[in-house]
């Protein structure tokens, strides 16, 4: 089943038990899934608007939500976005969060205790980020992501975190990336870090080796293929190291060879 209202202001499905909204929206949907992918776009930080006809940081995510599509067609991964109910994160309200934290629910009560990755520009980077903690979720991929200084990361402990961020962005700071990873880290996530050389917050420079690089990690991370090397490695150094956490994004990255093992979760998880 294919869901083409990519822009993120169309449901799709049953509504929710709460409230009547309905945050998961399907874009991909096999029969018998054995993975999940939930793709969230960005937003304000403050503004209780609700997303209209036109939403442009939805429509920014249909590039990512057609390469994960290729990358993973066949191998029986669900892919779903988050509907926000409104365009602000809104403080301590943390809708974004909120909404994103419903939306696993849905999806866990769907497709049960299936592998779930999450991948976010900017509000909806630092949304996947504050739900991690969902025990479907094993990873991560956070693309400019707003990382306030006192966010918690304690919730990340366990999870596969790839973070990708253009040297040219000011909305988002790559520095305060960084320490959020460096942070990270410390509390137990595994977590690597891409610099875009030539990007800004926008992902419009570039855009074609973002789309190429989330989704072919996004595999990765699911266990559809093989991680680029230099990710296995900077996943698996000591937690103070800060070589994992500035590795410049290739232009062309490498396509390694997919795996015939359907991805799994632990049992404990």
């Amino acid at each position: 089943m294919i869901r083409d209202d990519v822009s993120g202001t169309v449901g799709a499905g049953r509504e929710s038990r709460t409230g009547g909204h309905r945050a998961l929206v399907w874009r991909e949907l096999p029969e018998q899934p054995v993975a999940a992918v939930l793709v969230l776009h960005g937003g304000e930080e403050h503004s209780l608007a609700r997303p209209g006809p036109l939403n442009l940081p939805g429509l920014r995510m249909a590039g990512f939500v057609r390469a994960l599509r290729r990358e993973t067609a066949g191998a029986g991964v669900a892919i779903g976005t988050v509907r926000y109910r409104h365009r602000g994160w809104n403080g301590e309200r943390a809708d974004a969060a909120r909404d994103t934290c419903a939306a696993l629910g849905d999806l866990a009560e769907e497709l049960g205790h299936v592998p779930t990755l999450l991948v976010g520009h900017s509000m909806g980077g630092r949304a996947a980020l504050r739900s991690a903690g969902h025990p479907n979720v094993t990873g991560v991929i956070a693309l400019a992501p707003w990382c306030p200084a006192g966010d918690p990361c304690e919730q990340l402990a366990d999870r596969d975190v790839l973070m990708l961020h253009g040297d040219r962005d000011k909305v988002t700071l790559p520095a305060d990336t960084l320490r959020f990873a460096a942070r990270s880290r410390a509390a137990g996530a595994r977590v690597c870090g891409y610099t875009v050389t030539g990007s800004g917050h926008a992902l419009l420079q570039r855009i074609g080796d973002w789309h190429r690089a989330t989704a072919r990690l996004g595999a990765g991370l699911l266990g559809l293929r093989d991680l680029p090397p230099e990710v296995g490695a900077a996943l698996a150094l000591p937690a103070d190291s800060p070589d994992a956490l500035s590795l410049p994004l290739p232009v062309h990255p490498r396509v390694a060879a997919p795996r015939r093992t359907a991805p799994t979760l632990p049992t404990d998880a």
